[in-house]
């Protein structure tokens, strides 16, 4: 048997060894994928639009937040109200592909699903049910499975790095049939993110986690109508982007921490329109109330 003085030095040169070993293969924190100077391109529908023309939009909180971490990148708009799968297919080239981003995120699904018989099938056997109808000059339908992998592919072979988004939400009620009918969407998405190794932001699931946490049906707690985001989910719809990215919850902490200046832009920008929009409603009730007027004064009368 050793002397203890051995068995402590052995000890202590075996932690040592044991934490060198340790440190060997300790995985390396990643990095935030994006890199100064580089462009990303923002695709999408009309809540993607308002990402980026409401100041606290979540387009306008993901260029802060990388900002707020010493990433000065670019964003490219390119969200469309209305669109669908296969118009954004048909304007990829034209709207994100020919301004060389070196990254695009892709939101899409909502309106797929909403829009009923003008939206988009999920695959072929959903496009055989015959349901569906086209609008006249309207891109050639396909199926979401189909458009989205197209997307995908086209901006891989362009050297553009994707980015999938999950669809939101259509309503607020997560039971409600159109929030159904776009599970079997998103699931697509989680697919074909994982098997073209594509980052997911499942904002899908993050949405759903926070409503069943707030559990107030009656109230809308991240978007406007069901839909379209509020302040609260711009800000949920950034935090998944920039996860997807590579920020860590240190790094998102201080993207939140950049983002009062947008919030309180945003909040003037919508009291000058709603006091511009009363202004224009009590503009145009005076002149009925004039025209009425004017068409009760008897003949002759000045």
């Amino acid at each position: 048997m050793l002397p203890t003085r051995y068995l402590s030095s052995a000890r202590v040169l075996g932690s040592t060894f044991a934490l060198a070993l340790f440190s060997s293969i300790a995985p390396v924190e990643a990095e935030i994928a994006v890199k100064s100077g580089e462009k990303i391109a923002f695709l999408g529908d009309s809540i993607t639009a308002g990402g980026w023309s409401s100041p606290a939009g979540y387009v306008r909180l993901v260029i802060a937040g990388l900002a707020a971490n010493g990433v000065t990148a670019e964003a490219v708009p390119a969200g469309i109200s209305g669109h669908k799968s296969n118009q954004m297919l048909a304007r990829l080239e034209k709207d994100v592909l020919s301004k060389k981003p070196q990254w695009m995120t892709l939101s899409c699904g909502v309106n797929d699903v909403w829009h009923g018989p003008n939206g988009v099938p999920l695959d072929d056997a959903m496009a055989a049910s015959g349901t569906f109808t086209s609008r006249p000059g309207e891109a050639e339908k396909g199926t979401y499975s189909k458009n989205i992998g197209a997307i995908l592919d086209q901006a891989k072979a362009a050297g553009v790095k994707p980015v999938l988004l999950t669809a939101t939400v259509i309503k607020e009620d997560l039971n409600s049939p159109e929030n159904q009918k776009l599970e079997p969407y998103n699931k697509v998405l989680r697919s074909l993110a994982s098997d073209k190794k594509v980052p997911l932001a499942d904002l899908n699931a993050q949405f759903q986690e926070r409503l069943k946490a707030v559990n107030t049906p009656d109230k809308k707690v991240l978007t406007s109508d069901g839909v379209h985001m509020n302040q609260d989910g711009n800000k949920l719809m950034a935090v998944g982007v920039l996860k997807a990215f590579g920020l860590n919850a240190a790094e998102v902490q201080k993207a939140e921490a950049s983002w009062g200046p947008l919030v309180v832009q945003a909040e003037e920008a919508a009291k000058a329109a709603a006091a511009a929009k009363a202004a224009a409603a009590a503009a145009k009730a005076a002149a009925a109330e004039q025209q009425k007027a004017g068409e009760a004064k008897p003949a002759g009368a000045k």
